[in-house]
């Protein structure tokens, strides 16, 4: 099936039946691990990898060192002693603690076996989180820097692992890299039971896989991907799981990590992994039939396969009507040429095709160029180059000040240089509108490429004029049709040209239309 943007977004604000989310996938952790390895190389190189009852908390004590933010809090259960092992700030054992100070057995002096206490706190009673039976420490120790609460009962050589996280975490807000005038506010947020849930909550369908894993050698980062069952391409899905099972990675703090290992191109300037902040676009994108990436720790999903028209396509081209949404989409089009070409092309022609230029406007550029000493590459390169340090400088300023600081300090240096004859007006125009067009970019990694390849095209244009230009964009063209997503055509739709595949790529057709088209073409997408 073709690998368009959807045509319309379903949402849903029930949130019933995934209260305990954290806990399933905490479990599902245990036996889904793509790298073999351990948390540490102290736990590997470990001699004994099972619990010993009679050294049990000491080789605890010798992995994890002496961490004053792990706790180590003895009891006396039915006459047996007992520990209860958590990590303060990510663990919080009072309500089990409670449980078991009110369990009228365990409490009350009743004297008991090791077994017998065992078996008293496996009692869905006791426990309000998912309950594992561990038996081999790397298993122990991952679940507990998890935000577990381990128990050990002296004499047995197994423990509890009782999920009882309690791990500060931002709420659901709107996200700030993807706003829009109209649709939903919810934006992911670093915890990952709560991601997978906003997404669990717009497509109640049983066909919803989620496949957990563990990467990372050092960091564990818990990981996980969802797709449809029955829309993926399961091709696709299985060379997904290979990548991931061939990365060797000693952290995965971010998306971004696994990102640069599963592209398919790594030296393209351009994106061939898509991320969105955004719960509905991640739930469109998997009734696409695309897979999504899920990184505990980051807001940021991946989604993969990507397609380049994907890029400037927004959320809201479906949340408004369809001849609006086509419209803006068709100006974002127009911006990428804009953001890309505006200076090269003025290079150029300044430079090698004045005859190009109708005569009262170039007599206004040879006036406004009469006192600047460089020529026009060079000024387009200083301006280029200041306009960026502004930019980032302006994002790494604290909010309060730091718009109002880059808007005064484009302007003001903007203004001077033009008065101290160091560039042209024109070029401060040229720089200004290439500068516009490319916020006007949906995907920020996008806009980022066009910004490396704006460069490479100043050069080119400075050298062999629009001849150079045309070579350029003809090779670009060609590299664009080469690249592939997880072994997806990155053209998919525009080269090879399909008309049947263009209800959702340059244009969005309006429901009734797609709806009248499916029934023509027997239900084809």
């Amino acid at each position: 099936m073709p690998y368009g943007l959807p045509y319309g977004f379903f949402y849903c604000a029930d949130n019933a039946g995934f209260l305990f989310i954290n806990a399933f996938f905490s479990g599902m952790l245990l036996g889904n691990e793509l790298e073999p390895g351990v948390n540490t190389m102290t736990v590997q190189d470990h001699p004994h990898d099972l619990v010993r009852p009679t050294t049990f908390i000491e080789d605890m004590k010798g992995l994890l060192g002496d961490s004053p933010d792990i706790v180590y809090r003895s009891a006396r259960l039915g006459g047996i002693d007992s520990w209860f092992i958590y990590v303060e700030g990510l663990a919080d054992p009072r309500p089990l603690l409670e449980a078991i100070h009110y369990d009228p057995i365990l409490a009350e002096g009743c004297i008991l076996d090791a077994e017998g206490v065992y078996a008293r706190l496996k009692q869905p009673t006791l426990t309000s989180g998912y309950l594992s039976e561990g038996q081999e420490l790397r298993q122990i120790v991952h679940l507990l820097l998890s935000g577990f609460t381990i128990i050990f009962i002296e004499g047995l050589n197994r423990t509890l692992c009782i999920e009882t996280g309690d791990l500060n975490k931002r709420s659901v807000q709107e996200p700030t890299s993807e706003a829009v005038v109209r649709g939903p506010r919810e934006g992911f947020t670093e915890s990952l039971s709560d991601n997978l849930a906003l997404v669990r909550r717009r497509i109640k369908n049983p066909s919803l896989r989620i496949d957990a894993f563990t990467l990372g050698t050092a960091t564990r980062t818990d990981t996980a991907i969802m797709y449809l069952e029955d829309k993926v391409d399961h091709e696709v899905l299985a060379e997904l799981r290979r990548r991931l099972q061939k990365m060797k990675l000693e952290k995965v703090l971010e998306s971004n990590y696994i990102e640069e290992m599963i592209q398919d191109h790594q030296y393209s300037p351009f994106p061939t992994v898509c991320n969105s902040e955004r719960p509905d676009t991640i739930a469109a994108n998997l009734l696409e039939g695309r897979i999504a990436i899920f990184v505990d720790g980051t807001p940021f999903v991946l989604i993969v396969p990507a397609l380049f028209m994907q890029f400037f396509q927004s959320a809201e081209d479906y949340n408004q009507r369809g001849d609006f949404g086509s419209l803006v989409r068709l100006l974002r089009y127009f911006c990428f040429a804009i953001s890309l070409l505006t200076p090269s092309f003025y290079i150029a022609i300044t430079t090698f095709h004045q005859e190009m230029i109708p005569a009262n406007l170039l007599m206004s550029l040879i006036g406004q160029r009469e006192g600047v000493p460089f020529p026009a590459f060079v000024e387009a390169l200083v301006m280029e180059v200041t306009f960026e340090i502004l930019r980032e400088a302006g994002i790494r300023l604290p909010k309060s000040i730091g718009q109002s600081v880059s808007i005064v300090g484009t302007i003001v240096i903007g203004q001077a240089a033009v008065e101290a004859g160091f560039v042209s007006a024109a070029m401060v125009i040229v720089v200004a509108l290439t500068a516009i067009a490319n916020f006007a970019l949906p995907a920020f990694n996008m806009a980022i490429s066009i910004r490396l390849l704006r460069f490479g095209m100043m050069a080119i244009a400075a050298t062999f004029g629009l001849y150079g230009m045309i070579i350029a964009l003809i090779m670009l063209a060609l590299h664009l049709c080469q690249l592939e997503s997880l072994g997806v055509p990155y053209m998919t739709s525009l080269a090879p040209f399909r008309l049947r595949f263009q209800k959702d790529t340059l244009v969005r057709l309006t429901q009734p239309m797609v709806k009248r088209l499916q029934q023509k073409g027997g239900g084809e997408q």
